[in-house]
């Protein structure tokens, strides 16, 4: 088994094609096929299976694309080390939507004002792609809620966040459960964490509501403040929107929330340099408390 073949399975898998993955590793498809065809005689087993005009992987395909992502995520590390990158500054993160979007860009501006050499890359996803990002060690840290407890990680810092119910200010400013019941909920894309709070805190209510999916927190402040609906949303997503006037937040039974963001690591391994950095940062400027879980 070679790293050409795995970096090949890890495209057709990305892609959903051999067409798509050629494209993006600028080869020829019958050389994409060629390697996939010699993987899968090598393994015995098939990796790939058809999956209408496209590619998807076998239960085989992505428990290899899985070790895949974890030794090229730490071949990438281990090249860092070697050639002094991290000693530079090369700081590798990965955030859900709201604390990338609204909590770390100042964060790392204030960053990079103290260490203007550091390399930063940002990755922002739901709650679901950033754990699987750390785990394959293509990142070195993960700013998002409490880390599930079924992994290997450790919450390193912890800052407090809290969930409100906020609406178009037509709507009301308090609603029983009864209420609540009657609006249109807007909510994040599957695998996002605040959906599952959301989903998790009308079924405590025991109620039903209708409910709108939308794909950003932009999208559900904009529907909000049309009064398409109402939503359960970070006070710092919303803070502008509450300011102007164009959001209030709603009274309404068990909230706010509190859902702290986490500073979280893998749990057993040594912080590179700019990672350990830019950690004491967040918790000397940035109103994180260090936690040392794990």
């Amino acid at each position: 088994m070679t790293l050409r073949q795995l970096a090949t399975l890890l495209e057709v898998a990305r892609a959903g094609s051999v067409k798509g993955a050629a494209e993006q590793l600028f080869v020829t498809q019958p050389a994409v096929s060629a390697v996939l065809a010699s993987l899968q005689r090598e393994l015995g087993v098939d990796l790939v299976a058809r999956d209408g005009r496209g590619l998807r992987l076998t239960d085989a395909g992505r428990v290899l694309a899985d070790y895949a992502r974890r030794i090229h995520g730490m071949l990438d590390e281990a090249a860092a080390a070697t050639t002094g990158v991290q000693a530079r500054g090369r700081l590798r993160m990965a955030a859900v939507t709201t604390a990338g979007e609204h909590l770390l860009p100042a964060a790392i501006a204030g960053f990079r004002e103290l260490h203007p050499t550091a390399e930063v890359s940002l990755e922002v996803a739901n709650r679901g792609h950033v754990w699987e990002r750390l785990d394959a060690h293509e990142v070195d840290l993960v700013v998002a809620g409490r880390p599930p407890a079924a992994r290997l990680l450790r919450s390193r810092a912890a800052r407090p966040n809290q969930l409100v119910i906020v609406a178009a200010p037509g709507i009301g400013t308090s609603l029983t459960a009864a209420a609540l019941a009657g609006q249109t909920w807007l909510l994040r894309e599957r695998g996002s964490g605040t959906r599952a709070t959301t989903e998790e805190y009308l079924a405590a209510l025991g109620i039903e509501p209708a409910s709108l999916t939308l794909g950003s927190n932009g999208a559900i402040r904009e529907a909000a403040a049309v009064g398409l609906g109402i939503t359960l949303i970070s006070s710092e997503a919303v803070e502008v929107e509450l300011a102007a006037g164009r959001l209030v937040t709603v009274a309404a039974p068990d909230v706010p929330l509190r859902r702290d963001w986490h500073v979280v690591t893998r749990a057993e391994e040594r912080l590179p340099e700019s990672a350990s950095l830019f950690l004491t940062y967040l918790v000397e400027r940035c109103r994180f408390v260090p936690t040392d879980e794990g």
